[in-house]
């Protein structure tokens, strides 16, 4: 027990209270570091001892060849085996005040196998067809993986974005639309955090296969998210991605409500990412995927729950002996929280620690543990019995100051146990309860209606069976404090400035403090100084200047004037005009195809009566932008709730909100109203710019721009081609239904080639049709051509060139040649084309491979397609010529030449004949110079004025030119030989 100790008092010592708890673990099965440290400290005096246990049994830290030891009151675990030491871990820290426990804490062993070594299977995918690579993780704990993608190898990352998702909680990869730029080897990284290890998959083979035309594919979700369970203050990602050509577009919806403004669309729109989440952005979340030809949906709920968080929890205390006392402990959270307690770390079954009488045996260290599922959390307090004589030790009774005509208590607060009983004395005279003269209940001494007398020396009597004392103190008093200059109500417009006036009298030896206040909130002028300041104009003026007043600055302000014996108030009212507030509930009441009729409730005109609304809207192809909308009647009065807004277009989500304007300005505006869909009607916008023609033989094109998303106006919306030969009555009509078609193609057998033909196209949808567009003039395709090229000639120039030439076709609507060639020994698949104008009847091939049979074949072309193909013609290339250069093998100046030299160059079997040599002479630094052909090994070349020259040599051949021998720049040694050749005949 305890006699007369403060709490936390050194000399007295205190209970176990924990500084340092052990955390949940996670031990990496290779760790190179063979040991667990679980920390605990706890501050005590006297100091605590420590004792673990292991999913609430005792660990036993003297057993031989255990892997347990205790480092102050840190466990140590050497050795950890996954057999043994995975489980629950709690400390217990002991001194002679009590025990307490530490929190649970877990340890587990994380691991990330490796992949499976089997071979992955390849993936064929036509181009414009969605693919998911399965990435498959191996075994692994803990559970949160982060992945990532590698192409052909390492470190090429699959970079996400709109058509490329790397899921975070699968792995797998999807790809929307895939085309040619895909194609390749394909490895998952999977990545464990917590152990810092990363595993990689074997390659997966994408061989995207060529489609021509590539399809369209509406769009398909292959990753939804899941029902959600998030905690308050936590951070979620949703995850939604489609397949699909064109690549979807992804948009998210609250169904119940607006996005939380906490939000973020993250990766592309494939990720929506709510931040800090609430309560509030608990409900059904959608995310829509959309393309030209088509649209899939998905939602799913997200519920908030809580982590348990104290509302009211225990605190060290002490209590006198035979008291009464209640531990109290509320928890909140989501599901609520379940209370149980320990006394000196055992359970007592009880839910509220509630005592009455309390005895010695009460003393000791208490823990009250909230928990639900999320979680568990402790509140840990020593409580005291303790009995002692009354001692005014350590707070003796003060000295007092007290306010002419106020109230004053004096109190009177000793030590002791049991509850002592009180008595007062002024001066010598012993005082009773009165009219005017209280003595409560814990001690304290009240005076009504102080005057001048009551000064004097206060003394009180404390006593119980433990013994009695007592403490005398002053009590002054001094003249009160009143207000002689109040503020009065006043009325301004918003950016003026204004006053409130404040001033009072007061006892001299006092301070004197003014402090306003603002519908009972203090106003902090130091962080409020930008619209209000105190003007210094003496220490008994509280003036208060209000600069460039808002409308928030409205209300009731009052003006306190405090010393440290007492304080009076007084209070003035602030009217502030301005613009008026924001209108309220804004919805619809009736909609049409082209109308929405509003209806709103007004706001606050802030003291100057509303002259008209301005009602905006936006709709879903604005861009987020508000538009002032057009109404009627045109102009909407103040006094009106209620209006019709026209001019709107069929079949359109709009949000409209409203505008409230009086002779001071205009307000906010209101929160948007609920979105809304005007009726469907039938089209009216025809498509623009339509014509056609061309194409392949016995068809005719039809080609027009399609109508806009916005004039659309209902659903199932498509268009109508029609079409006829131009001596023709009857129209032919044919529906398209893809709303983002822009040409249809008419196949009939028995279509003439250029004949003129009048088109035209209209829109429809679910409504009806809508107007056919001016009629435009086109023509069907031409024939393509029914002959092949005759007498197809081909000629070799060399290794790796050849000539083609052909009879000219006499057909009119030529538009040129397709020239076809390819090795002998290879398949037609692999062949080489060039297009030939068709006023030319031959072409080159080039970078031919040499001494090689090539086959080429000759056909003509136009807009219907390609002609049958010439018979086959062969072609052998010229042998190459010899890889080796000529070796210079002299430089002789001659007189005004130079004479250079080289070997003969001598062919191997299969390279051609040498038929001679040629020799460029150019300045040093040039591409071109004068080229020289000669039979001979050697060649006189002039000597130049000026410069320094380059010889290049090489061998001719019927297979092209050989490799190049260069003579380096020689002006220099050839002017040296120059200048002594000058000088020896000056000498003799």
């Amino acid at each position: 027990w305890v006699l007369c100790g403060l709490f936390n008092n050194e000399v007295t010592g205190y209970g176990p209270v924990f500084e340092e708890q052990p955390v949940d673990t996670i031990y990496p099965e290779e760790s190179p570091e063979a040991k667990i440290t679980m920390n605990c400290r706890a501050r005590a005096n006297p100091p605590a001892t420590y004792k673990w246990k292991l999913d609430g049994m005792e660990i036993d830290l003297d057993a031989g060849g255990s892997h347990y030891s205790l480092v102050g009151g840190n466990l140590v675990i050497s050795k950890p085996d996954k057999t043994e030491h995975v489980g629950q871990y709690s400390c217990l820290a002991t001194n002679t005040y009590g025990t307490v426990v530490s929190r649970e804490a877990s340890v587990q062993f994380g691991y990330l196998d490796l992949f499976s070594s089997e071979e992955r299977s390849s993936v064929y995918v036509k181009e414009g067809q969605g693919a998911v690579l399965l990435c498959a993780p191996p075994p692994h704990y803990p559970a949160e993986l982060s992945f990532r993608w590698i192409l052909n190898e390492f470190p090429t990352f699959i970079i996400p974005d709109k058509r490329r998702f790397v899921s975070q909680i699968t792995g797998n990869l999807y790809i929307s639309k895939v085309d040619s730029s895909d194609r390749g080897n394909y490895s998952c990284i999977a990545s464990s955090p917590s152990i810092s290890k990363s595993v990689f998959s074997n390659y997966i083979p994408l061989e995207p296969q060529t489609e021509r035309p590539i399809r369209k594919y509406p769009a398909d979700l292959r990753v939804k998210f899941p029902d959600t369970t998030a905690l308050v203050g936590q951070n979620i990602t949703l995850e939604c991605f489609a397949l699909g050509n064109p690549v979807p577009e992804i948009r998210w919806k609250k169904i119940d409500g607006h996005l939380p403004s906490n939000h973020e669309v993250r990766m592309t729109g494939t990720q929506l990412h709510l931040y800090n989440v609430q309560f509030e952005d608990g409900g059904t979340y959608k995310c829509e995927a959309i393309n030209s030809k088509g649209k899939d949906y998905h939602t799913a709920r997200v519920s908030v729950e809580a982590f348990p968080e104290w509302a009211e929890h225990i605190r060290s205390t002490e209590k006198d002996i035979r008291s009464d006392y209640t531990m109290s402990c509320k928890a909140s959270g989501k599901p609520n929280p379940h209370i149980r307690w320990l006394k000196n770390g055992e359970p007592v079954d009880r839910k509220e620690m509630r005592f009455s009488s309390l005895t010695f045996d009460d003393s000791g260290m208490y823990q009250c543990i909230a928990e639900n599922r999320h979680g568990v959390i402790y509140a840990n307090a020593e409580l005291r019995v303790f009995d002692c004589a009354p001692t005014f030790e350590h707070n003796p009774v003060k000295r007092v100051l007290a306010a002419k005509n106020g109230r004053v208590v004096i109190e009177c607060r000793p030590r002791a146990a049991p509850k002592p009983a009180f008595s007062w004395s002024k001066d010598t005279e012993l005082l009773s309860n009165s009219t005017r003269v209280f003595i409560w209940e814990d001690g304290s001494l009240e005076i009504l209606n102080v005057t001048r007398a009551d000064e004097g020396r206060y003394t009180c009597f404390a006593e119980n069976d433990r013994g009695k004392a007592n403490s005398t103190g002053d009590l002054l008093v001094m003249d009160s404090t009143k207000i002689t200059l109040a503020p009065s109500n006043t009325d301004v417009k918003v950016g003026e400035n204004t006053s409130m006036q404040c001033a009072a009298s007061h006892d001299q030896s006092l301070d004197i403090t003014f402090i306003w206040s603002l519908d009972g909130r203090v106003i902090d002028l130091h962080i409020d100084r930008q619209h209000y300041e105190r003007t210094t104009n003496g220490s008994s003026n509280g003036e208060l200047l209000i600069k460039n007043v808002q409308l928030k600055h409205a209300g009731q302000y009052t003006c306190t004037a405090q010393t440290p014996v007492d304080n009076i108030t007084a209070s003035a009212h602030l009217v502030v005009r301005g613009p008026p507030g924001a209108p309220g509930g804004v919805r619809i009441i009736e909609k049409t195809d082209k109308s929405v009729t509003l209806q709103w409730s007004r706001g606050a005109d802030n003291h100057s009566p509303i002259s008209k609304y301005t009602i905006q809207y936006k709709d879903q192809f604005s861009n987020d932008v508000w538009k002032n909308a057009t109404t009627f009647p045109v102009n909407v009065e103040g006094n009106a709730e209620m209006t019709t807004v026209v001019d709107l277009i069929p079949w359109t989500d709009y949000e409209f909100r409203v505008i409230a304007t009086n002779t001071l300005g205009t307000g906010d505006p209101s929160n948007p109203s609920p979105i809304v869909k005007t009726l469907e009607a039938a089209p009216v916008v025809a498509p623009s710019d339509v014509g056609g023609g061309g194409g392949a033989s016995r068809e005719l094109t039809i080609t027009w721009t399609p109508v806009k998303p916005e004039y659309y106006y209902g659903p199932n919306f498509g268009y109508i081609v029609a079409f006829k030969p131009q001596d023709e009555q009857e129209w032919k009509r044919v529906a398209v239904a893809d709303p983002q078609a822009r040409r249809y193609v008419h196949k009939a057998s028995d279509i003439p080639p250029l004949t003129e033909f009048q088109v035209k196209v209209k829109a429809f949808n679910v409504q009806g049709e809508g107007p056919y567009s001016l009629t435009a003039i086109i023509y069907s395709a031409q024939d393509a051509p029914s002959e092949a090229p005759a007498v197809v000639e081909a000629r070799a120039l060399s290794a790796k060139a050849a000539t083609v030439s052909w009879m000219p076709l006499s057909y009119n609507n030529l538009d040129g040649y397709q020239v076809k060639y390819w090795e002998s020994g290879q398949s037609e698949g692999q062949a080489e084309t060039i297009a030939v104008s068709s006023r030319e009847n031959h072409t080159k091939l080039e970078n031919l491979r040499p001494y090689t049979e090539y086959i080429i074949e000759v056909r003509g072309y136009n807009s219907a397609g390609y002609g049958p193909p010439s018979h086959h013609f062969r072609v052998l290339t010229k042998k190459p010529p010899p890889d080796r250069a000529p070796k210079i093998i002299a430089k002789k100046v001659k007189g005004q030449s130079i004479n250079i030299a080289w070997e003969q160059v001598e062919p191997m079997a299969n390279e051609s004949s040498i038929e001679g040599y040629r020799v460029l002479y150019r300045q040093e630094g040039q591409t071109t110079g004068t080229l020289y052909n000669t039979y001979k090994r050697n060649i006189d070349l002039p000597l130049l004025p000026n410069g320094n020259y380059v010889v290049e040599v090489r061998a001719h051949t019927e297979g092209g030119d050989g490799a190049t021998t260069t003579v380096p720049s020689f002006l220099s040694w050839l002017l040296c030989l120059i200048l002594l050749w000058t000088m020896n005949s000056l000498i003799t």
